[in-house]
């Protein structure tokens, strides 16, 4: 079915649920879903960044924007152009070995090792490989896997593993793993990284990891703000630095520990325990042929406004968001190869255009919040968080204007509603409005119960804690061992980042219209909360606030 047919199908099948004044939570989870059916359909080709496809769901988002009379807030229009350098790793000319004791041991790539695409790489190296246990740089906390005196980094490459130990935070190791690391592996002189996850870690198995390295990577294009952008958030600046990068296979990780003393399974049951690492050098070295295909790309980030009621207060926004991208085409999986990204994030999409609506239709009643609503839609989440970061860095609205950001990946309707799982909500003062408001509607509101998965540094709303907003993301969840653990699991063993993330899953949509009206009200909340949100005096990010 053409796009223009959907969209006119649907506008007719979501007009009578209003109009007929059909408010149950039925009516609305299939106006929801109305709207998932749109952008997850095969038509739309998994959404890429920068595809037509991708250009196709933005024109519905800003269609449904106009619909509900919201003011635009990008730079042309409803849009926010974003630039990319895109680069693609050519497997079959590329190569990977170990070098023991002058003996080279080929790799083979997809089975034992896959190469990064998002991240400029050297067309070859050959250097010394170094194990620096988890690669945290935490100075602040006391820790540093950098901080090394009987051994020099320079010029090697360091091996790390998924994890962290026990008394470090969840967020704080996630952290870590990002800018803090790019800039100790740049002051140390280290030439590349070489990760390791733990299985305990991983969402799905190696197969799809290695499937989902021949998609393309994109980084933000050079862009002539990025020194004030650097200057003011150096945690969001661009990193155009050549470092050879690799994730390793788990199950083959013992090549890379033979003859030190040390096994992987050794490294593998402490990382697991939340234990100290050791650090050592792996007597080899690692030598790569990297062959790469670049080119560029631009892709819009969508923004839409509701001007606030308060006279002073509505010159500040509560940022509600989502990203419209996926995965595009890929990889065969049980002969598919479109990868619709349904609730991968088109059920967030649809989430934010249907709290559009709401906050529209109460603003039509006379019923404003007090700060206006910032209604965001990013590209390139799944190439880092990139819009996000973009968006975050160069904001449409005055900076400092923006003092919240809830935001939505995969929130993950698969059973009923009881508890929310809620990154970042120990860190500021929206934890209040997020158990005051989950309370009202029966839901119990918890922190990450698994922290190592990263997801604190994996969802857009991590763009705005480095920029020094209080931040949330939220999915269902669940109690250790019950049902509910069990579907979720299952979603991410089969469903996450697959072609099997389709229409044709199952869906409580009683679910999520109660998490849709939770969603609302969390945000009508916070925009009316006449104290302004910010970082605890205990949070370790309080640091970025400006």
């Amino acid at each position: 079915m053409r796009i223009a047919a959907q969209v006119l199908l649907l506008t007719t099948l979501l007009g009578p649920l209003t109009a007929g004044g059909q408010n149950t939570d039925e009516a609305r989870g299939k106006a929801w879903w109305a709207h998932v059916q749109v952008l997850a359909d095969d038509s739309m080709r998994g959404r890429l960044t920068g595809s037509s496809e991708y250009l196709k769901a933005a024109e519905y988002a800003v269609g449904k924007f106009k619909s509900y009379g919201l003011k635009p807030a990008g730079v042309d229009g409803f849009y926010q152009p974003v630039h990319f350098d895109v680069q693609r790793v050519i497997a079959d000319k590329s190569s990977l070995s170990l070098n023991v004791h002058g003996t080279a041991e080929a790799l083979v790539l997809g089975k034992d090792a896959t190469l990064a695409a998002g991240s400029p790489q050297p067309a070859k190296i050959d250097a010394p490989l170094v194990f620096i246990g988890y690669g945290l740089h935490l100075p602040e906390a006391k820790y540093d896997d950098f901080d090394l005196p009987e051994i020099s980094l320079r010029g090697k490459i360091v091996v790390v593993i998924n994890g962290g130990p026990a008394d470090l935070p969840g967020p704080l190791k996630s952290y870590a793993r990002t800018a803090p690391r790019t800039k100790a592996m740049a002051d140390a002189g280290v030439v590349g990284i070489v990760s390791i996850p733990t299985p305990k870690s991983m969402d799905f198995g190696w197969e799809r990891v290695a499937s989902g390295a021949l998609q393309p990577g994109m980084r933000l294009a050079a862009d002539p703000e990025d020194a004030a952008v650097a200057a003011k958030h150096p945690a969001l600046a661009n990193n155009h630095r050549a470092l050879f990068s690799a994730t390793f296979n788990p199950a083959m990780a013992e090549k890379l520990f033979a003859g030190t003393g040390h096994t992987f399974a050794e490294m593998l049951a402490l990382a697991d325990a939340q234990k100290p690492l050791p650090h050592f050098a792996l007597n080899k070295s690692m030598m790569a042929t990297v062959t790469t295909e670049t080119s560029t790309v631009e892709s819009p980030n969508l923004a839409a406004k509701l001007e606030g009621s308060d006279p002073k207060l509505k010159s500040e926004y509560v940022i509600v968001s989502a990203h419209l991208d996926h995965l595009g085409v890929g990889a065969p999986i049980h002969g598919k190869t479109i990868y619709p990204g349904a609730m991968d994030d088109a059920s967030g999409a649809a989430t934010v255009l249907e709290t559009a609506k709401w906050f529209s239709e109460e603003a039509a009643k006379g019923h404003r919040p007090k700060r206006s609503i910032l209604f965001l839609l990013f590209t390139a989440e799944e190439k880092g968080l990139l819009g996000s970061r973009y968006f975050a860095s160069h904001p449409t609205v005055p900076a400092g204007s923006i003092k919240a950001a809830l935001n939505l990946d995969m929130f993950l309707p698969l059973f009923p509603l009881k508890k929310l799982h809620v990154q970042g909500l120990e860190q500021s003062t929206l934890q209040e409005q997020a158990q005051r408001v989950g309370a009202a509607h029966g839901i119990v509101i918890a922190g990450d119960p698994e922290p190592d998965r990263n997801s604190f540094t994996r969802t857009d709303q991590y763009s705005f804690v480095q920029a020094g907003v209080p931040a949330l993301a939220m999915k269902f969840g669940w109690t250790m061992g019950s049902p509910e653990y069990k579907a979720w699991r299952a979603w991410l063993a089969e469903r996450y980042h697959s072609t099997a993330d389709d229409l044709n899953q199952p869906v409580d949509l009683v679910a999520a219209a109660q998490f849709n009206s939770f969603f609302a009200d969390l945000a009508l909340a916070v925009a009316n909360d006449p104290t302004t949100p910010h970082y605890l005096d205990s949070s370790f990010f309080r640091r970025f606030e400006k």
